[in-house]
């Protein structure tokens, strides 16, 4: 018992340095990876080898699997990013004249859209640059923008696979089949629409003066890369579905093809003035911190498992009340805590459910974020990126639209369950 408490007292002292790193500047991974050996050595204390072992290895390959798709499919979006579709993007919106509640509406559908594909906080960080590069000046369209950037980001990301590290866990341990997500879209379209119509009612007139961004260029190949880009996503389905792989095998053959695919862009690039694009460049501007620190969640909570702290906690969330109340407070949580390690040592327990209601887990983790301006990747970022007028109190104040906007899209899925 002794070291079972050393150990959850290992993770939870990892867990505080960690929520400290926005006023520390202390990286989020070091003291979860720290946390994560220290804990798994504690469980090797008094234990057989080879069983530990066999669980560790276990643990790591699902880590494993996670890290390599996520590097596949965040590497296109780097592509994507160098190629410089996102820059073409923004200058068409800040060219665009519209007014502040016309801006605040195509950002937010744009983030909805786009989230699916691209992780969260790159959609937010492109939104976000748009809405501050036109309305720095004007908080009273800034705040409610921004927020509406976060939840639309959020929102969008529950109904797809790809849009959410949650959302792809779930997928990956076979909870839910992929057709299964887009049963997901009306609910997140409400946990967006709903604060949405809230915020714009309460916007000011007119508008920002026309933008003159300039100096965008696509670069040559962009079109070609979204295309192996969306391949490679069926490619990851019809891994999973038809040939009963893991997906990461269909992600990372397409990270071949785009390796393929670049390197003749490069061969045969007639400008000596164009960019080249170098794919292990790409990869080297990932955010390793993120994924280091899934590493350090990942072992700590499978080290907890060990010692039988999950299926504690996770018996006491589903026990003692619904499956459906359990998945609400999960949402709750999910804006305090961060919603990868708590999905995760659901996943990892496995509480009996049916389909609907890992569906409705989904939705709330991904939507419950939004909550707080700290709950999620795309808040967090936006807070630095608008620095001043978007900060937590900020968001705070909309937090009965955004609340009205996860029950409407809790009890749509309740109604179409």
């Amino acid at each position: 018992m002794s070291l079972a408490l050393a150990a959850l007292a290992v993770f939870v002292l990892a867990w505080l340095l960690m929520a400290t790193e926005q006023w520390t500047g202390l990286a989020k991974s070091k003291p979860m990876v720290l946390a994560a050996g220290v804990m798994w050595m504690l469980a090797a204390l008094g234990r057989d080898g080879r069983a530990l072992e066999a669980a560790f290895g276990h643990v790591l390959l699902e880590y494993a699997q996670l890290l390599l798709f996520l590097v596949a499919a965040t590497t296109y979006v780097a592509a994507l990013d160098d190629r410089g579709l996102f820059n073409v993007l923004r200058a068409r919106l800040l060219r665009a004249g519209l007014g502040w509640r016309g801006l605040f509406w195509i950002t937010g559908i744009l983030a909805f859209l786009l989230s699916p594909v691209a992780d969260n906080l790159t959609t937010a960080l492109v939104m976000g640059s748009v809405v501050i590069a036109v309305g720095g000046g004007q908080p009273r369209f800034l705040v409610p923008a921004c927020v509406n950037i976060v939840v639309a980001a959020n929102a969008g990301g529950v109904f797809s696979p790809f849009g959410d590290l949650t959302t792809l866990m779930i997928w990956q341990k076979g909870m839910v089949p992929f057709g299964a997500f887009f049963r997901l879209a009306l609910p997140a379209v409400l946990a967006f629409a709903v604060p949405a119509v809230w915020m714009a009612a309460r916007l000011p007139a007119g508008g920002p003066a026309p933008g003159t961004a300039n100096g965008a260029t696509r670069h040559r190949g962009a079109r070609r890369i979204a295309g192996l880009f969306a391949l490679t996503i069926a490619g990851a389905v019809l891994t999973r579905d038809r040939l009963h792989l893991p997906p990461v095998l269909g992600m990372m053959t397409g990270l071949g093809a785009l390796q393929l695919f670049t390197y003749w862009l490069n061969r045969t690039e007639r400008d000596p003035a164009a960019p080249a694009i170098r794919i292990f460049r790409l990869i080297g501007t990932l955010d390793w911190d993120t994924l280091l620190f899934f590493y350090g969640v990942m072992m700590g909570i499978g080290a907890l498992a060990l010692f039988g702290w999950l299926n504690w906690a996770v018996g006491a969330l589903y026990g003692g009340s619904s499956a459906t109340v359990a998945n609400l407070a999960v949402g709750g949580l999910s804006a305090v805590l961060d919603n990868i390690p708590l999905v995760y040592a659901i996943l990892t327990a496995q509480p009996a459910m049916p389909e609907s209601q890992w569906l409705l887990l989904t939705l709330t983790a991904g939507v419950g974020g939004s909550l707080l301006s700290i709950g999620s990747a795309a808040g967090v970022a936006l807070m630095g990126l608008a620095r001043g007028p978007y900060t937590f109190g900020a968001h705070l104040r909309w937090l009965p639209a955004i609340l009205a906007g996860t029950l409407a899209a809790a009890a749509a899925h309740a109604a179409l369950s």
